[in-house]
C-alpha cells in the first residue's frame, strides 16, 4: 500500500522546464538528436575567479558549516556589488545568503504571510511562484502582462488588487521578466513603489537577470525611497556568472528581515556551502569582465534566435529587452492546427521527427496567461540555435504528423481558439 501523503505534496506543482528536461535526455538517451532551448541554463563554464577560489576552498577544507545568514565577505561582496551597481542603499547587515534566488521566495513567503493573505502576481510567471505562495496557504492574484505594454508590470494592477482584494499584503516583481523578457523602467518602479508604499504592501523582487538587459538598464525597486524597508529583492550566481550548479544567491532586506530569513535559514538548510560562498564572492570582485563578455554572447544569441524565428510563418518574435529567452506569439499557428501551444511544443521534441527535436516550452507552463505562445532559451551553441530554426520550419509543414501526435495526445487539443490581437 503506497504511503499517504501530505494535501501539500499531493497538490504541489513543478517547474515544467525540468520535467521537459528530463523527457529530452530520455530521448536523447536512446539516440535521437536533441536541440535543447527548454532551460534556462548558461552553456558557458563559470566564471574563472570562481572556479578557481571554490577549489582553494576546498583545498583549504573549507568544508564545514558557516554562519546561517552567509559568510560576511560574501555579505561585504554583495552589499557593494548593489550599492555600486543598481544604486540600492544597503550595507553587510542587509544581505542573506542563500541556495540561489529560488529559495527566497519561500523564505518570503514564511516571514511576511498568513494564510489567506492576497499576493499580487503578474502572469505569466515563474512556475514555482504560486506553490510557494501555497505552502503558507496564501493566495495568488493574477494580472496580466500584455504584450501592448512590452510585458511590463503596470501600476494600476497593483491598485485594483488594492481596492478589490480582501486582504492585499504583497506583490511580487520579477524584472527582467522569465519568460516574457519585459523588463520594468525606472517609471514603473517608482509607481508601484508609491503604492506599496501607500498600501503598506511588501514586494518581492526577483531579479536575477540583472546583467541581461538589452535595452536601456537594470533597475531595482530596492532602489526606490522607503522600498529598503518592505522589499525582499533576490539575486543569483547563476545566469551572470554561469554558476547554476553551485546553487548560490543573496537577497537584500532590512536587517530585521535579515535576520528573519537567517532565523528560516538555519532551522531548514543550516547555511550555504562555504566554499560556494568563496567562489561567488570572487565573481562579485574579479569576475566582472568574464561576465560581460558573456553577456554579450548572450545577446547575439538572442538576436539570432529572434531573427531566425521572426521569419517562420506564423511566429511572432519581437526582440525582448531583456534576459536570455524568447517568447514568440504562435496563437495563429495554433489555432489553424487545433493544438495547444505546449502540444506544439511537445510536438517539436517528440513528433515532428524520428531522428531530430527540439525542446522548448508552451507558454501554458507559466500560467494560463502564457497560452498561445512559446518560450525558447539561448543555451545552445549558435550553430545548434541555427538548425533549430531550420528544423521548425519544416516541422510545421508536416501537417500529417501534426494531426496524428495531436489525436494521440487529446490533452493537447486546443478546445477554445486563443484570442488574437
Amino acid at each position: 500500500m503506497p504511503p499517504r501523503l501530505s494535501s501539500l505534496v499531493g497538490g504541489l506543482t513543478a517547474e515544467t522546464a525540468f520535467t521537459v528536461l528530463a523527457l529530452a535526455r530520455q530521448l536523447k538517451a536512446r539516440g535521437k538528436d536533441v536541440v535543447e532551448l527548454e532551460i534556462g541554463d548558461s552553456p558557458f563554464p563559470s566564471t574563472p575567479f570562481a572556479k578557481e577560489a571554490g577549489i582553494r576552498a576546498i583545498e583549504d577544507n573549507e568544508t564545514g558549516y558557516c554562519p546561517s545568514l552567509g559568510l560576511p565577505e560574501l555579505r561585504e561582496s554583495a552589499a557593494r556589488f548593489l550599492k555600486a551597481e543598481f544604486g540600492c542603499p544597503v550595507g553587510a547587515e542587509n544581505i542573506v545568503v542563500a541556495s540561489g534566488a529560488k529559495a527566497f521566495e519561500q523564505y518570503f513567503a514564511e516571514a511576511f504571510l498568513d494564510p489567506g493573505d492576497g499576493v499580487l502576481i503578474f502572469s505569466p510567471q515563474f512556475p514555482t511562484y504560486i506553490p510557494n505562495l501555497e505552502r503558507r496557504g496564501a493566495r495568488a492574484v493574477l494580472a496580466p502582462l500584455e504584450p501592448s505594454r512590452d510585458f511590463r508590470p503596470d501600476p494600476k494592477a497593483i491598485e485594483r488588487f488594492l481596492a478589490d482584494d480582501p486582504r492585499p499584503r504583497a506583490v511580487l516583481l520579477n524584472s527582467p521578466h522569465n519568460p516574457t523578457g519585459g523588463v520594468a523602467t525606472r517609471e514603473d518602479l517608482a509607481a508601484i513603489a508609491a503604492i506599496a508604499r501607500a498600501g503598506d504592501l511588501m514586494v518581492f523582487s526577483d531579479e536575477p537577470y540583472c546583467h541581461m538587459v538589452w535595452s536601456g538598464r537594470h533597475e531595482s525597486i530596492l532602489a526606490e525611497p522607503g522600498m529598503l524597508e518592505r522589499t525582499v529583492a533576490a539575486y543569483t550566481f547563476s545566469k551572470s556568472y554561469s554558476m547554476s550548479g553551485w546553487r548560490i544567491g543573496f537577497a537584500a532586506a532590512s536587517p530585521e528581515v535579515v535576520a528573519a530569513m537567517g532565523k528560516l535559514i538555519n532551522t531548514t538548510a543550516s547555511c550555504s556551502p562555504p566554499l560556494a560562498q568563496r567562489a561567488a564572492t570572487a565573481a562579485l570582485e574579479r569576475d566582472s569582465e568574464t561576465r560581460d563578455l558573456y553577456m554579450k554572447r548572450f545577446h547575439a544569441k538572442v538576436d539570432r534566435l529572434c531573427a531566425g524565428l521572426a521569419k517562420i510563418e506564423g511566429f511572432h518574435a519581437p526582440k525582448p529587452a531583456g534576459t536570455f529567452y524568447v517568447f514568440p506569439d504562435v496563437r495563429p499557428i495554433c489555432n489553424r492546427l487545433g493544438i495547444t501551444s505546449h502540444g506544439l511544443a511537445l510536438y517539436f521534441l517528440e513528433g515532428a521527427d524520428d531522428s531530430l527535436g527540439v525542446a522548448c516550452l508552451g507558454g501554458e507552463c507559466f500560467g494560463e496567461a502564457g497560452g498561445g505562445f512559446l518560450r525558447f532559451s539561448c543555451a545552445e551553441p549558435d550553430d545548434r540555435i541555427e538548425q533549430a530554426i531550420a528544423f521548425l520550419s519544416k516541422a510545421l509543414e508536416r501537417t500529417e504528423r501534426i494531426n496524428r501526435y495531436r489525436d494521440a495526445n487529446p490533452q493537447y487539443l486546443l478546445k477554445q481558439p486563443y484570442i488574437t490581437g
